[in-house]
């Protein structure tokens, strides 16, 4: 396997951004708001590379959300190579065929993004909410910056549950006790999705003592 670099973050920085207006509006005035409403999960992505000062602006957003007790037991890893993209994709299509022949757009795993940002945990009761809070703090970072994301549950199976994946999976090089959670596609969108409908029927506001 080639050698290939990593973005390894400092999960102890303090550090203080500024998120930028949505380049994707909604109009309604709140930056905020319309980078919420219009945000979108992006399947297809420009041959483009994401500057890293970007990735690693997007990734730090993602370690300043909210977590239990501010353990921040998670760790962070951004893989913009190339080569390790393409080693990853190379051995799920050499196992999977049948999968990478299914998609026609279908140029590497990860949504054929050129750049993926993974996020380990240790297991525990809050992880899970934890590294949602991060995931979105990152997604909509990315959107603010004209950026798509997906998060990407397949690439995590097959990372961590195919034996001959191993070494890719240890290359991202997480301390012991941590478990990848999810990956995010990051990339300039090659595709404006229409929105999918919410049920606002699912909220409700609860009436007590009256």
């Amino acid at each position: 396997m080639k050698t290939t670099k990593f973005i390894v973050l400092s999960l102890t920085a303090l550090v203080t951004l500024s998120v930028c207006g949505c380049s994707h509006q909604e109009e309604s005035g709140n930056a905020v708001i319309e980078a919420i409403m219009s945000r979108r999960s992006i399947r297809k992505y420009l041959d483009k590379a994401v500057p890293r000062e970007l990735l690693e602006e997007i990734a730090v957003c993602g370690i300043n959300a909210p977590n239990a007790v501010n353990g921040q037991e998670w760790e962070v890893r951004i893989a913009d190579s190339p080569e390790y993209i393409d080693d990853v994709t190379k051995l799920f299509i050499s196992k999977y065929p049948e999968a990478a022949s299914r998609n026609t757009y279908f140029k590497n795993i990860f949504r054929n993004a050129p750049a993926i940002i993974c996020v380990a945990a240790k297991p525990g009761r809050w992880a899970g909410v934890n590294t949602g809070l991060m995931g979105e703090n990152m997604m909509l970072a990315a959107w603010s910056l004209g950026l798509g994301t997906c998060c990407l549950g397949g690439p995590v199976d097959f990372l961590t549950t195919d034996e001959s994946a191993r070494p890719l999976y240890e290359a991202l090089g997480f301390s012991e006790g941590y478990e990848l959670q999810y990956v995010l596609a990051v990339g300039y969108p090659d595709e404006t999705p229409s929105p999918k409908p919410r049920d606002k029927g699912r909220i409700s506001f609860v009436e007590f003592g009256e």
